[in-house]
């Protein structure tokens, strides 16, 4: 097994909120250590997400920066980010947006694509009025058709909304904006806090979620983690549980992307049976959670369970390295994925997409995005995997889920 991740390597930074802009590191690692020092923060907001998504995608993306120069807020792009000599300017919020524009799945902004938060980070009301104002021209310039934020708490600015069931999606307006404001929450992400050591979390698992957890060891399977030397077997199963799903795949680049990017935060896990990886999955650590943004496992060896045997293992690693939570990922709620992840004693913390949009009309939610592509998605079961890994990432790309 490889080193352990340190998990509180990224907490000890310093506070930029009182930082001076002069004179200042790189502006990448001026984003980074500001997204570091708010506990609000997420993994998805690293500056990091928008060099792999650029690099392997070749999408435009806009790292919007707030400074508060006293009185005034001034807003900027990431890369036109200086100081004024002889003021103190600080920078008091960001938005990091992703611009997907493709003919067949539209032309949007979004914080971020791929992944289940991003968003607006700000210190207060004001500065994430200001951010938002900017993404709104930048969406308008951009003849986009919305903006979508994927938060992880409710923003001040925009309506709060008002369930009815947990399937809520709630239009509103912004009269100085003059958008129309669509929020939905029927998504959760699932998190469960970890005891001290592996034995205590083991020990606090009914009895009937134990033997599951063991049945893949006694048939043999076997589980290791490790770095990049794991990602063509990782591959392997991604790529054909995704065709199974009627969902194209990302590009092996992209994954490996963000193994090189989060090089000392990430880890590749496989379960091995039979001579072949039956299950596999991405963690990468975060301040003091451990997310898994992938996780996948061939349905043909469902009966050997090896997708028990995974999430134990990325359970067992999160709580000797160190972690107190672990990110199961995005759900709907009281679906399978939902109740899978819940049987581990993960809890659900709602999440908060916004799409603003302009013109007067919110986006169309009449039909689910399964019931749109319904056709799609099993014309795509059918498509022999090794040509899904050809044209699976030139579509996958332009998919903001």
């Amino acid at each position: 097994m490889c080193p352990k991740l340190n998990p509180h390597a990224n907490s000890q930074v310093a506070n930029y909120h009182q930082m001076r802009i002069t004179g200042m590191p790189g502006k990448g690692q001026i984003w980074d250590e500001f997204v570091r020092s708010d506990s609000r923060a997420s993994l998805y907001q690293l500056h990091s997400w928008h060099q792999v998504i650029s690099g392997k995608y070749g999408h435009d993306c806009y790292c919007l920066v707030a400074i508060n120069e006293g009185a005034q807020h001034r807003i900027c792009h990431l890369s036109d980010l200086s100081g004024k000599s002889g003021q103190e300017a600080r920078i008091a919020g960001i938005l990091p947006l992703v611009h997907l524009k493709s003919f067949l799945f539209g032309n949007d902004l979004i914080s971020i694509p791929f992944f289940d938060m991003g968003g607006i980070l700000a210190d207060d009301e004001r500065t994430e009025k200001v951010l938002l104002q900017e993404a709104v021209r930048l969406g308008q310039k951009l003849k986009a058709s919305s903006i979508q934020l994927r938060q992880t708490t409710q923003l001040l600015t925009l309506p709060q909304p008002t369930p009815t069931n947990s399937n809520t999606c709630t239009n509103s307006t912004i009269p100085d904006l003059g958008c129309v404001v669509q929020t939905r929450i029927n998504k959760a992400r699932m998190i469960l806090d970890l005891p001290e050591s592996a034995d205590a979390l083991m020990s606090s698992f009914k009895s009937k979620l134990r033997s599951q957890i063991r049945k893949p060891s006694k048939e043999g399977l076997v589980a290791k983690i490790g770095g990049i030397e794991f990602l063509d077997d990782f591959y392997e199963v991604f790529a054909i549980n995704m065709r199974d799903l009627g969902s194209p795949v990302h590009s092996k680049s992209f994954i490996a992307g963000v193994i090189e990017q989060f090089s000392t935060q990430s880890r590749i896990c496989i379960v091995y049976g039979q001579g072949r990886p039956l299950a596999c999955s991405i963690i990468i650590g975060f301040k003091n959670m451990l997310h898994n943004p992938w996780a996948s496992s061939l349905r043909e060896y469902s009966k050997l369970s090896p997708n028990m045997l995974l999430y134990w293992t990325m359970l067992q690693y999160a709580c000797e390295s160190g972690y107190s939570h672990f990110d199961f990922g995005r759900s709907s709620v009281d679906e399978s994925t939902y109740k899978f992840k819940e049987q581990w004693g993960a809890k659900p913390q709602s999440l908060f997409w916004y799409y603003v949009c302009w013109g007067g009309k919110p986006l169309d939610t009449d039909a689910s995005e399964k019931s749109k592509f319904g056709l799609a998605v099993r014309v795509w079961q059918k498509i022999p995997v090794f040509i899904t890994k050809l044209v699976g990432p030139p579509v996958r790309k332009h998919i903001g889920l």
